[in-house]
Formats: C-alpha cells, sequence, structure tokens
C-alpha cells in the first residue's frame, strides 16, 4: 500500500503480522533459501479490524517484529510489512478509462471507492493497480484506515525497520502463485478465509469471508465457503479452474478432497517445496504464504 525505500530497490526482508504471531523472512542473495523465523504474539496484542485499533499493545509487537526480523539477519532495515486481511479492503473496480496523471486518477479511484467501505475514504491509505480488461481499464485498490496502517508502521519504525512497502496478506501471498490458467487462491487465517481468482496473472475476483473456525475449519465447510465465487467465475467468464492454490491450513490432505469435488481442479500448497526455504523450529508452509509471496513476486 505504500512504497518507501531507503535503499530504492525492493527489500530482502518481509515480515508479516497477525493476530497470533509475527513471522519474518529474508531473501537470500543470487537465489539461495529464504531464511524464516516465527514468533507468537500474546492473545490481544493484535486484533486485527478494519475500523477499530489494531496493534493493542505496541511495545510487545515492536520487540516481537525486532526478534524476528533480527532471527533472520541481514543489515538492511528495509521491510515488506504484511499486514492481516482483515486490516485491508480489497476492491476490484471497472472504469472505461482512467485519467493519464496518477493524482487525478486516484481521485477518480476513490470518489467510487466511497461506497464501497464502512470507513470515509477520505481518511484512508489507497493503493491500486490498474491493468486492461476488455475495452477498458480494471483496478486492483486495496485501502485502509490511515490510522491503522499507521499503528502497524509504528510498530516497525520502533522495532528500528522502516515499512518500505506495506500489502495485505493474501495480495502478498499472491505472488507465490502462477496463475495463467484459471487458477483459484484460497488463504485461511484466524479469523478470516479470502478467496482470490486469478486467470493470466491477473486478479478477477477477491473476496474476504469472516471466519469463526480459524485454521480448523473443515474442508466441508471451505468448499461452501468458496463455491458462491466459483459459480460467479464460471457464469461470468465462462471459463473452468483449472487448478486450486491453498494456504493457512495446517492439513490441506484433509480438505482437497471436498473442494477437488465441487471444482474438478487440482488442490495443492501454495507455497512450493522449493520455495519453503529454512526456518527457525521448521515452520510449515502454510503459515508462510505471505511472506514468501512478499519476496519472490
Amino acid at each position: 500500500m505504500s512504497h518507501r525505500f531507503n535503499s530504492g530497490s525492493r527489500p530482502s526482508l518481509a515480515c508479516e503480522i497477525s493476530a497470533d504471531r509475527v513471522l519474518a523472512g529474508r531473501a537470500a542473495e543470487r537465489g539461495g533459501a529464504v531464511q524464516f523465523a516465527a514468533y507468537n504474539l500474546g492473545k490481544g496484542n493484535v486484533t486485527p479490524d478494519l475500523t477499530e485499533s489494531n496493534v493493542r499493545d505496541p511495545d510487545a509487537v515492536s520487540q516481537t517484529i525486532r526478534d524476528a526480523l533480527g532471527s533472520v539477519g541481514g543489515r538492511s532495515r528495509d521491510v515488506i510489512a504484511v499486514l492481516p486481511d482483515a486490516a485491508v479492503r480489497i476492491v476490484l473496480l471497472d472504469f472505461d478509462a482512467l485519467p493519464s496523471k496518477r493524482q487525478e486518477a486516484e481521485a477518480v479511484v476513490r470518489f467510487r471507492l466511497k461506497k464501497s467501505l464502512p470507513f470515509d475514504v477520505d481518511k484512508a491509505q489507497v493503493s491500486y493497480h490498474a491493468h486492461p480488461a476488455g475495452s477498458g481499464v480494471r483496478v486492483v485498490a486495496a485501502v485502509a484506515l490511515s490510522s491503522v496502517v499507521e499503528e502497524y508502521e509504528s510498530a516497525f519504525r520502533e522495532a528500528g525497520y522502516n515499512p518500505g512497502v506495506v500489502v495485505p496478506s493474501t495480495l502478498a501471498a499472491l505472488g507465490a502463485a502462477s496463475a495463467a490458467r484459471p487458477t483459484l487462491v484460497v488463504k485461511v487465517d484466524a479469523r478470516t478465509t479470502t478467496i482470490a481468482i486469478l486467470n493470466e496473472q491477473q486478479v478477477l475476483l477477491f473476496r474476504t469471508l469472516e471466519n469463526t473456525s480459524g485454521v480448523a475449519i473443515t474442508g466441508e465447510r471451505l468448499a461452501e465457503d468458496v463455491y458462491p465465487s466459483v459459480v460467479f467465475f464460471q457464469d461470468t467468464y465462462h471459463l473452468n479452474l483449472d487448478r486450486i492454490f491453498v494456504a493457512g491450513l495446517p492439513d490441506l490432505a484433509a480438505a482437497a478432497p471436498a473442494l477437488r469435488a465441487q471444482t474438478n481442479a487440482e488442490v495443492q500448497e501454495l507455497v512450493s517445496t522449493s520455495q519453503a526455504g529454512t526456518g527457525r523450529n521448521s515452520i510449515p508452509r502454510w503459515q508462510i504464504a505471505g511472506v514468501v509471496g512478499a519476496l519472490v513476486s
């Protein structure tokens, strides 16, 4: 959502904050394995939300960020800050055209967003990507209250790091997905299930749903949550899904049959074995999609 690099290049560090942990990763030089570290957060230290305060214990969060990033080493202070999906609203907008000047285009995007948000867009940070879509332009916009983003950025600065890029978790995770063909990406966390459908590397659908079961969600319930989005995609684009990438589930094997039965698509972990790298305390692949995607995109 924001881009401020001290070094002038994309950071080699990424750090994801969620409701229960801080996970850091460092991309190795010359294509080596990514280094990871994860540290638990105390209950209630972070409560991801669109409209309320998120960072409830700034000192504890900053210390955990410092510990996690310190564990993966490196001299750089620039970091990609990966925020919880529940703290950021993603909106897809279609336009006939956008002004060529960035400032004017952002004003048009903000105007369209006014009816899509549960808060005042004038008090929000907006970042967007525009690409051709048919005879018009499609915009993928990430929007969050400035006060919420500032809470997270302040925690990084207090830890001694510069949050040069700020991005929500699932958008970051999409960097790990190869989506030349119709692809469904499902990312589960403690509070939300986020669904994205891509084709030819473009986002065609994006939805974040409340998830009261957290990572213990069953395959059947996950398939039910995903089903309306799949039907909408098929009816709108007249395409069938080729494969499904899943992140955030500790037992994908148990959930895969229900997803496969619904779509006939191949189901696999979003983070591949080759992307997993090495981690402190053997961090499982299902936990690291946001950080991996941020570093490899």
